[in-house]
């Protein structure tokens, strides 16, 4: 096999290395990424002015980037080898393995990017968890995830990763999700009140998003020293996730001491302890 596919590229004419090959080279590679850079910025817009298919929109980012580089690789090839189509297969064949064995985490990095784009398990716009890194997938690249964190800073994340750790989707490809707000009262505290409570301030939220297939809860735990009330609601943009959760916690804990409501004790969570 390694005999055959050498003898098919033994045929291939190598042109000659001049200022102007050089110079088609760099300006196909200047091509592709001007143009993926301009096509990301398109496309960002207009998922910002299309608000209800944001996430769908953004999806064509990677697939874009992906196309375009591929291509370039194409026709570098191409140029400075000047392979018939069969001699192309062949040397893709054959470079592949060649760069496998000395660049596995690269070609890790990249076949993990393309499962990303094919299988779909987050998309641009999703809040995910990779590892120990939590945020929104801002960008699929052909190496890494870029996150946006709750703290507004920018994470890299390996494609390689994802071929080896599980990942988890807070919203899986939808602009809605849902967000789980716990708080902790006293267990000699007033539960069903608390979740009168609690439930009044999650539904007349600004963020909330209620609807038949989006319903808003409030469950109750009661443990040896304390009682967990649960909240889960929906918001319309998972962007609002944190806005969401302060506003539901400030204003119930408002309530929570108007009414008599306390947290957990100090000497309670002692013994615990």
């Amino acid at each position: 096999m390694a005999e055959n596919v050498t003898d098919t590229l033994a045929h291939a004419p190598l042109v000659n290395v001049d200022s102007t090959l050089v110079l088609n080279t760099i300006l196909i590679l200047i091509l592709a990424y001007v143009s993926s850079r301009a096509v990301t910025a398109i496309l960002v817009w207009v998922s910002e002015q299309v608000y209800g298919h944001r996430i769908s929109i953004k999806m064509a980012i990677p697939l874009y980037k992906f196309s375009v580089y591929g291509i370039a690789g194409y026709y570098i090839a191409k140029s400075i080898l000047e392979l018939s189509t069969v001699q192309l297969v062949a040397f893709s064949g054959f470079a592949g393995a060649a760069i496998g064995f000395g660049l596995k985490d690269l070609v890790a990095e990249v076949v993990g990017g393309i499962v990303i784009v094919l299988d779909k398990p987050y998309q641009v716009g999703d809040k995910v968890k990779i590892g120990c890194h939590y945020g929104e997938v801002s960008d699929i690249g052909l190496r890494s995830t870029k996150l946006v964190t709750p703290d507004d800073n920018l994470v890299s994340v390996s494609n390689q990763m994802f071929l080896s750790q599980a990942v988890s989707n807070s919203n899986a490809g939808d602009q809605e999700m849902m967000v789980v707000i716990d708080l902790f009262i006293d267990s000699k505290s007033d539960a069903t009140l608390a979740m009168e409570i609690l439930r009044e301030a999650l539904v007349t939220s600004r963020y909330v998003y209620i609807s038949k297939r989006h319903p808003a809860k409030v469950l109750l735990k009661d443990c040896p020293f304390y009682r967990r009330l649960r909240a889960k609601g929906y918001v319309y943009d998972l962007r609002q996730e944190f806005d969401f959760e302060t506003d539901v916690t400030k204003r119930a804990w408002q309530a929570f001491r108007e009414a008599g409501i306390r947290p957990p004790q100090l000497a309670s969570l002692d013994v615990v302890n």
